[in-house]
């Protein structure tokens, strides 16, 4: 089949890359506003040729959108406009927006809501990844809206790159993303934020940074853009999230300032459950 890609970053080029790979997709159309992002994919052979946003969809069976949530949100209506037979796909982070803004679309159920659970710190068409799905989750939302022969297409797509799907609820989704993932970019970024303020010498953050340092804040250098527009997009969840995870972080100052051992190996033995869901 022809797959347009809509974004040749990080996930639409190693969707591309994976699509490809597996032989699912014959040709792949590339579409980005970045027109070094697509002389740089078209380098890498992450897409096979490039073309207006219209014109793409027209020549296409499957559209994948891979940009930021705000513009995913704002383009695609004007996609689905250009829908006739075609099934479209997101990947963003957040769902409930993304549905809401195509809720009333005459071509609304040939809309397929996807978010993969995988993502790294780098971006742009040099950050694409084989393989990079295999053995991930991917969370299909609203199903119930789409077309069965959208879903099965979408289905087995993420089914052939090794991924375990999950079904859930639009509002459900951005709630556990919250919990799941945005809290972990925004502890990043305050922590980095933390040792550069404290911390004036660079040296000793480079030399002195152990592995549990370094995995912590790998979060801190992704890409601003994006994270900017799934925090703004999602801020009453994470919002929720942040003011608890606010009120852990008091009971350890708490616990330092009195001195109280105890509690503070109480507040460690409780966090140390999460080895039995994270294995």
């Amino acid at each position: 089949m022809t797959i347009t890609i809509i974004g040749t970053g990080l996930i639409g080029g190693s969707m591309a890359l994976a699509l490809k790979d597996l032989g699912i997709a014959e040709k792949v159309i590339g579409v980005d506003a970045n027109k070094e992002h697509i002389i740089k994919a078209l380098e890498l052979g992450i897409i096979d040729e490039s073309a207006d946003m219209v014109e793409a969809v027209k020549q296409s069976d499957l559209i994948i959108v891979a940009i930021p949530v705000h513009s995913t949100e704002e383009l695609l209506p004007l996609i689905m406009d250009h829908v006739n037979t075609q099934v479209v796909m997101d990947v963003s982070s957040t769902k409930e927006p993304i549905l809401n803004a195509i809720k009333h679309h005459p071509k609304r159920s040939r809309f397929v809501g996807t978010h993969p659970m995988w993502g790294t710190e780098y971006s742009g068409p040099e950050a694409a990844v084989r393989d990079a799905f295999t053995g991930k989750v991917t969370v299909i939302s609203g199903k119930n809206e789409s077309d069965k022969d959208a879903v099965e297409m979408v289905e087995d797509i993420y089914h052939k790159l090794g991924m375990r799907i999950i079904y859930m609820d639009p509002s459900a989704h951005d709630v556990h993303a919250a919990y799941v993932s945005h809290i972990s970019h925004i502890t990043s970024f305050a922590l980095a934020n933390t040792v550069l303020e404290k911390e004036k010498e660079e040296s000793a953050i480079f030399d002195m940074a152990s592995a549990g340092f370094e995995s912590t804040v790998r979060l801190a250098k992704s890409n601003p853009a994006m994270w900017v527009q799934i925090f703004m997009q999602n801020r009453e969840n994470i919002l929720d999230v942040l003011n608890e995870h606010i009120s852990q972080l008091r009971k350890f100052k708490s616990c330092l300032e009195k001195e109280n051992e105890e509690y503070l190996t109480e507040l460690i033995d409780n966090a140390n459950k999460i080895r039995k869901i994270l294995k």
